[in-house]
């Protein structure tokens, strides 16, 4: 039986450091994704909102916002968000249509639209 990673010395270990300072993007960064692996996912939420607060022009932060959202049962939220990733200049299609974080947009024609749009900017001549 495989046996689930334990981050909480690593969560500890950064929260830490955000509390001395709260904008140090790389921290939050990195806490949104060990809270979500930890399965916490509401505090990866709230990291992932602050880093979109922190940096609004970053495409991955706003995927990660919608990964986050995906996992937290927010899919108009999450579809939402995901496009403005992609908006933004998020451009991998592949792992979009396959990131497991997004397995509750699938059945979402919404979703295989946002897929077909990163396809098509990949490809013009398509």
């Amino acid at each position: 039986m495989a046996r689930k990673e334990d981050h909480s010395f690593d969560i500890s270990f950064y929260e830490s450091i955000l509390r001395r300072d709260p904008s140090y993007v790389d921290v939050v960064e990195i806490l949104g994704g060990l809270y979500t692996k930890a399965g916490r996912i509401a505090d990866g939420l709230k990291m992932d909102r602050k880093l979109v607060r922190l940096q609004p022009e970053n495409a991955t932060a706003h995927y990660n916002l919608a990964c986050s959202l995906a996992l937290s049962k927010r899919p108009t939220e999450a579809i939402t968000v995901l496009a403005q990733a992609i908006a933004l200049g998020y451009d991998d299609a592949e792992w979009m249509a396959n990131d497991p974080d997004l397995a509750a947009l699938r059945k979402r024609p919404e979703f295989h639209t946002l897929i077909d749009l990163v396809r098509q900017a990949a490809n013009p001549q398509n």
